[in-house]
């Protein structure tokens, strides 16, 4: 009779713990009324998975992300105040469109994303409906592609066409002359367009456009074939009256002649590069800062560009009001309009403008200073359709060599940008 009453009196207390056990995990778990705890279920750009062990390499630059949670987010916690993407190399805050639905919070990016770019995701703060907080979430992914900075209206690649890659700025066949594509510098940048010096031609309707920005830059791939005393008009969009990269015919210098907007008016400004050293502070003009000197390898031509590959890139920053010439990675050149002469209207340059012909005449010509028709530059020397086959031709700067990944950008591009840009494109 004992063992009996012993053997009730446990099991009445299994029960109790039993209830007491649930009645405690009922509170661990929802210890304020009812809300559930909320967790990152998963997170994906498309079909690829940001929240693996691995950091993926390929998200395509105009991703969207969707971030799946353990219970119903509070929409009003999901904004870019408590969810932030940040750009690695330069610890920028992207502008980013976030909303939210039951579970689902999706993050896009008002602008497309650099390529080849390392991106950090931050949730901080974000709420399920009934209050609980998630724990801070960081995960990281980089965009697919060799690096190029965000803010590209158009690229040529030159993939066995001359097509845009990113925008609508395509020539029509009849504006692709005498094109051929072979072998880039490297084997992940493909094909590189073949100019032949006489004939090729490449033009790029409604190229206006790329200057309706007051910032500006322009990056490209070039390996020019060295003639004894033969110039090269490389690339120009209605010459100096848009922008034109020229090398001359003793190929010791080089420059980038733009259009500037100024108070009254337009005026042209040469980004010259004659690579003598000489600056503001050593009997230079006032206005350059910088100007590498590189007189002891031979000059400009000798030193970047006979025969072999070189990254150029140009880049104008309209708040700062400086112009910079970067090759292979490391700026060259650089004039500060803030420190021209009180009495030069450059001085007060807004920046870059158009003021070259209208349609046909906005055409960018890749491998001449500007385009055959409607020529805002009416000099024979200036004339697309004299091949240049005679020496003595004053028309003979046709470009001859290889071109490569033409970038045109809405943006100023910073030093960090495009030593990135250069070190993962060279050869």
């Amino acid at each position: 009779m004992k063992q009996f009453k012993s053997l009730r009196s446990i099991a009445v207390m299994l029960c109790l713990l039993a209830t007491i056990s649930l009645t405690y995990q009922s509170c661990s778990d929802d210890d304020d009324g009812g809300a559930k705890s909320i967790t990152l279920s998963s997170l994906t750009a498309g079909d690829i998975d940001l929240n693996g062990a691995t950091s993926p390499n390929n998200v395509p630059v105009d991703a969207t992300v969707v971030a799946t949670f353990s219970t119903d987010v509070d929409a009003s916690t999901a904004t870019d105040a408590n969810v932030k993407l940040i750009r690695d190399y330069d610890d920028a805050e992207m502008d980013i469109d976030v909303t939210a639905s039951d579970r689902t919070v999706t993050i896009s990016t008002v602008e497309d994303l650099g390529s080849g770019t390392l991106y950090i995701l931050r949730i901080n703060g974000l709420q399920s409906e009934g209050g609980k907080i998630l724990a801070d979430v960081e995960r990281n992914f980089t965009t697919a592609g060799a690096f190029a900075p965000a803010g590209v209206i158009a690229h040529y690649s030159f993939e066995n066409n001359a097509d845009d890659v990113v925008g609508d700025y395509d020539p029509s066949d009849t504006e692709v002359i005498d094109v051929t594509y072979v072998d880039s510098r490297n084997a992940n940048a493909g094909q590189a367009a073949s100019f032949n010096g006489t004939t090729t031609l490449i033009e790029i309707p409604n190229a206006d456009e790329f200057m309706t920005h007051e910032d500006f830059a322009v990056s490209f791939w070039i390996k020019p074939t060295f003639s004894e005393g033969r110039g090269q008009f490389v690339l120009g969009l209605a010459g100096a009256y848009g922008f034109q990269f020229e090398i001359p015919n003793d190929w010791m210098w080089v420059k980038m002649a733009m259009r500037y907007q100024l108070p009254n008016g337009t005026d042209g400004e040469d980004s010259w590069y004659p690579g003598n050293g000489e600056t503001k502070d050593n009997g230079g003009f006032q206005g350059t800062t910088i100007n590498k000197d590189v007189s002891a390898s031979g000059g400009v031509g000798e030193t970047y560009f006979k025969d072999k590959w070189a990254h150029v890139v140009v880049t104008y920053n309209s708040t700062t009001k400086v112009n910079t010439m970067y090759i292979n990675g490391e700026a060259v050149k650089e004039h500060d309009f803030t420190l021209f002469p009180d009495d030069n209207p450059k001085k007060n340059a807004a920046g870059v403008v158009y003021a070259g012909n209208p349609a046909p005449g906005n055409k960018l010509a890749l491998g001449f200073i500007q385009s055959s028709e409607n020529r805002t530059l009416v000099d024979e020397w200036a004339d697309p359709t004299i091949d240049g086959t005679d020496p003595t031709d004053p028309a003979n700067k046709h470009y001859h060599g290889l071109m490569d990944d033409v970038r045109i950008f809405s943006k100023p591009l910073t030093a960090t940008e495009v030593t990135l840009m250069y070190n993962s494109e060279k050869p």
